[in-house]
């Protein structure tokens, strides 16, 4: 409150404290005039350019904001085609995951089946060959068995005797 008070006891002194002589007459009313014709010719001559100049800055700022919203609008499209590329990309992988699941499962039963087959045809050949090895052998057998019945019959052994000799020989 103190301070209000000084300020007015201040403005008082300002205001009534000057030693000018109050005149009966002032140029107020010439001067209003003054400043309304200056106004006046201000507004004519101003006026239409800045109403030009402020017209065609707001057109300006409209065209550029027309711009981003247009260019905000292809940025949201090509980030909604971004997305549904991205999805459909997705689905092709799981797609080719299952897909590729599947077809290991059937490369692996066939590899596993050939691997069987293969395994059976390996078994039969040894077989075969182990039968071939047996029919060799008896052959060998027989031809060393004749040979010996060969050279004993040179000796005049008996028929039995051949008989004993094949019988040992083959058991």
């Amino acid at each position: 409150m103190g301070k209000i008070v000084i300020t007015v006891l201040m403005l008082g002194v300002y205001l009534f404290g000057s030693d000018a002589t109050h005149e009966a007459s002032t140029d107020i009313v010439q001067r209003t005039v003054n400043f309304l014709i200056f106004a006046g010719i201000l507004y004519y001559l101003l006026a239409e350019p800045l109403k030009n100049y402020f017209g065609g800055r707001t057109a300006g700022i409209a065209g550029e904001l027309e711009k981003v919203q247009e260019r905000l609008r292809e940025s949201k499209r090509l980030k909604e085609a971004a997305e549904q590329k991205i999805d459909e990309a997705n689905r092709f992988v799981s797609e080719l995951m299952e897909s590729t699941k599947k077809e290991c499962k059937i490369l692996s039963d066939k590899i596993s089946a050939q691997c069987d087959q293969d395994s059976d045809v390996m078994q039969k050949q040894s077989n075969g060959l182990m039968e071939l090895e047996k029919r060799q052998m008896v052959r060998n057998v027989v031809n060393d068995v004749m040979n010996d019945v060969m050279v004993a019959s040179d000796t005049a052994m008996g028929s039995n005797a051949m008989v004993d000799i094949l019988k040992k020989k083959v058991a």
